[in-house]
């Protein structure tokens, strides 16, 4: 007899050296290019402490998530422990906030990416967005074929990333020059606070395992263990890339900060920077694009099983898939390249979509934490809480983005509610 689409069920196939691939390329994008040159030209070499602080921040983040998911494995990831903490209208509300800021975030992605590749090649503005659109349809594509395959691939893409970006780190060895941390601050502490918010975006990606542990095979065992590793991986390899930039004075104009990484190691051993740059940034965008997806579209399947957000979404095919999810992130993410398109708007004009939306989910699920963790876990999502809402207002008029999406939310629900209750009629009256 075959299975019917109510019994289907998420397929237990993510490994642990699977699942540390995905955790880390959900967090290394293509703004590790863009952001070390950007950042020390903000604020100087103590850009460095702005990455040491988001780094640190990632800790409680990844841990809260990480206990999280191993007590509640399921798609819904952050929208379901706020549904726990705090009621189905939170949860939903928090569903909203990441499902289309992530969605949305596959187009800054994608772009950022393509802007290096068009560099390279001398092309205009059209080839731009054809590249982009490429990366997010191969990413789309993978998925299609199933979670399996997309860690396949991600295992390859990570290792790809971990490479160059070491390689940058080991090439500016011979060239770091101590002057070139002197003056430390020169554009003062303030600086450095903005610059933590502008960092902060390279950071997203720590709660994107969370809608992944329902198809761990051993999510209890495996899910702490691969954000440990994860965390330590990210933190260090961002750290010694910032360094890199910094320690070898690769950065001051706005046309070297975009290419500063690539530039590092052009300098040292005489690649072009421009293919460097297109390379790393196209691997990069590819792995980061295809973990969001995965992640993003599992949180599409979950909100839409529980009716947050249209039933068809919570389908799976018959290989556990949530296809029609999946399209629909894909879906959104050429809708933002789109309007870019139409608007002439670059990569940077896409970023305040994700940076409010996230950061809006994160103090949210922080909070949730706090509720129903116990003991370590409870002081790690405390900690968690109190970073993000100390971090939180810096992102200024923007917060009024979450404010929008989660006023839809709840009217999406509430209409939602009603239209249940007009499927049920009263039986007659007695007499």
């Amino acid at each position: 007899m075959s299975e019917s689409v109510s019994e289907r069920r998420l397929v237990r196939t993510i490994t642990l050296p699977q699942a540390v691939a995905l955790y880390a390329g959900a967090v290394i994008g293509a703004g590790v290019l863009i952001l070390p040159g950007v950042a020390a030209s903000k604020s100087g070499p103590a850009s460095l402490v702005a990455w040491a602080f988001d780094g640190v921040l990632g800790i409680p983040l990844a841990l809260t998530f990480a206990a999280l998911a191993g007590r509640f494995p399921d798609a819904g990831g952050v929208a379901v422990y706020t549904s726990r903490a705090f009621g189905a209208s939170a949860g939903a509300v928090v569903g909203w906030f990441y499902f289309f800021g992530a969605a949305v975030a596959q187009a800054l992605v994608s772009l950022t990416g393509a802007h290096y590749a068009a560099a390279a090649l001398h092309a205009g503005r059209n080839a731009t967005f054809l590249v982009a659109g490429a990366i997010v349809g191969a990413s789309v594509a993978a998925n299609l074929r199933g979670l399996r395959l997309s860690a396949r691939i991600q295992l390859v893409l990570s290792a790809a990333v971990a490479i160059v970006l070491v390689a940058a780190t080991v090439a500016a060895l011979p060239r770091i020059d101590p002057g070139s941390l002197s003056p430390f601050a020169p554009h003062g502490v303030t600086a450095v606070g903005q610059t933590t918010i502008l960092l902060f975006v390279a950071f997203f990606g720590w709660e994107a395992i969370t809608h992944l542990s329902a198809e761990f095979r051993d999510p209890a065992r495996d899910v702490p263990r691969a954000t440990f590793l994860a965390v330590f991986l990210v933190t260090a390899i961002y750290l010694a890339v910032a360094f890199a930039v910094v320690s070898t004075g690769t950065y001051g104009d706005s046309e070297l900060d975009r290419v500063a990484v690539a530039r590092v190691l052009s300098d040292s051993l005489g690649i072009g920077a421009e293919a460097v740059a297109a390379v790393a940034a196209v691997v990069i965008t590819l792995g980061t694009t295809n973990a969001i997806i995965a992640a993003t579209s599992r949180l599409g399947y979950a909100l839409g099983r529980d009716g947050a957000l249209p039933r068809v979404l919570g389908r799976l095919d018959r290989r556990g898939v949530p296809e029609i999810a999946v399209a629909a992130v894909g879906a959104l993410a050429f809708g933002g390249l789109g309007l870019a398109y139409a608007k002439g708007w670059g990569a940077e004009n896409l970023l305040v979509v994700p940076n409010s939306l996230i950061m809006a989910s994160y103090v949210i699920a922080m909070a949730a934490g706090t509720r129903l963790l116990e003991g370590r876990a409870r002081a790690l999502a405390l900690v968690g809480l109190l970073l993000c809402a100390a971090v939180a207002p810096f992102a200024g008029v923007s917060l009024v983005l979450p404010l929008g999406v989660g006023a839809a939310a709840l009217v999406y629900k509430r209409l939602g509610s009603w239209r249940r209750l007009g499927r049920v009629r009263p039986g007659p009256r007695p007499s």
